[in-house]
């Protein structure tokens, strides 16, 4: 069982930045992947940024240039460092964590992301 926390969502202003954590806690051994997916209102939520344990990362395309994700394992902790905030980022944005040899990750709550224009 693993068990994630999210922080740093809030309100910015178009062209700010943003920085997301997540702190994983419980069965961290278990874990390779962890990510960030965003679910927008009436939409299904999709994938933002995923990294690896050895630290391969993977973007969304409309997120490249503008979002970085990291990590610390020290920590079993992820971030997602947002730049460039547009008023479409605007969402619920959702840490996740994959074990090994899994397919479904376990989800986060999620912190709540809004950009004004």
């Amino acid at each position: 069982q693993v068990q994630l926390v999210e922080s740093g969502g809030g309100l910015m202003q178009a062209g700010g930045s943003l920085r997301l954590s997540c702190t994983a806690s419980g069965s961290v051994f278990s874990i390779n992947a962890m990510g960030w997916y965003r679910q927008a209102p009436g939409k299904q939520r999709e994938l933002v940024a995923t990294i690896t344990k050895s630290g391969s990362t993977n973007y969304a395309d409309s997120v490249k240039g503008r979002f970085t994700i990291s990590r610390d394992n020290a920590k079993d902790t992820v971030y997602l460092q947002m730049n460039s905030l547009r008023p479409e980022d605007t969402a619920n944005y959702y840490c996740s964590a994959t074990p090994w040899g899994m397919r479904t990750p376990y989800w986060g709550k999620g912190t709540l992301v809004t950009v004004s224009s």
